[in-house]
């Protein structure tokens, strides 16, 4: 049988949103500037769509911008709101654990004569409120921190974090990567005192290519593409229709089933791990202290780190049995390189070489969860053998 275990990769699109892409690929296909009939039914589309996100996050329309995926959302987010703000202030704030899309923007305004302040977390991939709070100045113009890690499902303070980057800087932005977290947590960005938040539609079973990018109306952010003029000239290029319909679809489908959907996600994590403990030599990363379930962390990930078995040998080894996973994160290029992540909570070298990430969706079944344990029982012994000699 096949094994899908690496939705934080990307998840399997929906039926529904499948076929309304296609409806619109094959049929509805006009450019949303044009101003004939076909050219209208394809705005209709981009109405509905943004209607949809906007009310899920319960936002103003006008407050949401259809993007190219997470990456491009974060990179809008940084470099749009660093550009616009400098005047008054070149120091931003993130963590040690971000995606690339936001460590590698970072990095990039660095270069630019930004400073750039990367929080540490502990052992569970949780930032320090105090660190942050130690790390605020009158010059930080915009705070950025993921609220689902992709690599070991830690999640971050946000709320809290929200309130304090306010009360030491009314003046600060603050942005959240919601990429792993959105479908899997209720995300409010106005409750939550989120200013900027990113959202990706191929990590919520719609099409790839396709993000969200919410922008409060009172934030001052430059566009970091130029063009037609498209979004309010935030966000030149031709709009991408079947993609934004499709991602409201599934998100709209996602919400309709929340409650049942995140149990059956709950409940796959707790199998899952009761499972691998089964197993010497085990390390679930990222789990919070006295609360081995997986309570406070993403419900759809699990890290472990198979002590004396290289994870790619492991994945391999998985794939040969028609189990799929990752080894750490799959948002790389395939360029094998440490995990931030695992260093920043405090992994040591062989943890580093042989941590896998496991995890799950909607479409998940117990079946293939026993399926990949009775895989692992078997063949962990046997690798641990073979590295040995």
């Amino acid at each position: 049988m096949e094994a899908y275990l690496d939705n934080s990769a990307t998840t399997r699109v929906l039926p529904e949103a499948a076929e309304l892409i296609t409806k619109i690929m094959c049929e509805d296909y006009g450019n949303p500037s044009s101003l004939h009939m076909k050219g209208v039914r394809a705005e209709n589309y981009l109405r509905y769509a943004k209607e949809t996100m906007a009310r899920l996050l319960k936002v103003n329309e006008k407050e949401i911008f259809f993007t190219s995926g997470g990456t491009e959302s974060d990179n809008m987010a940084l470099m749009g709101c660093a550009f616009a703000n400098s005047r008054w202030g070149k120091h931003l704030i993130t963590t040690q654990i971000e995606h690339p899309a936001v460590l590698q923007t970072m990095r990039h305004l660095e270069s630019l004569g930004y400073r750039v302040t990367y929080l540490p977390v502990d052992g569970s991939g949780r930032i320090a409120l105090e660190d942050l709070q130690r790390a605020m100045t009158q010059d930080t113009i915009l705070v950025s921190v993921m609220h689902t890690n992709n690599e070991i499902g830690s999640l971050q303070p946000v709320e809290e974090a929200s309130v304090l980057i306010k009360r030491m800087n009314p003046n600060t932005l603050f942005h959240v990567d919601a990429v792993q977290g959105f479908g899997k947590a209720k995300i409010y960005p106005k409750r939550m005192g989120i200013d900027l938040l990113s959202v990706s539609g191929h990590k919520i079973h719609g099409p790839k290519g396709i993000g969200v990018l919410y922008v409060g109306e009172k934030v001052k952010i430059q566009p970091i593409l130029h063009g037609g003029g498209q979004q309010h000239n935030m966000r030149s290029g031709t709009d991408n229709v079947p993609g934004a319909a499709g991602m409201a679809k599934a998100a709209e489908l996602l919400y309709r089933h929340y409650d049942e959907d995140i149990k059956h996600l709950c409940h796959c994590k707790k199998y899952f791990m009761d499972g691998i403990r089964q197993l010497e030599g085990v390390t679930i990363n990222g789990l919070l202290p006295g609360k081995p379930d997986g309570e406070g962390t993403a419900p759809h990930i699990v890290s472990v780190s198979f002590a004396g078995v290289r994870s790619e040998v492991l994945l391999h080894a998985l794939e040969e049995k028609e189990i799929y996973v990752s080894a750490g994160s799959a948002c790389a290029a395939r360029k094998p390189q440490p995990s931030a992540t695992l260093k920043a909570i405090g992994a040591d070298k062989a943890q580093l070489e042989s941590t896998i990430r496991f995890s799950f969706s909607v479409y998940t079944t117990e079946e293939e969860l026993h399926y990949t344990l009775q895989t692992l029982y078997d063949k962990i012994p046997m690798l641990r053998k073979y590295t040995r000699r």
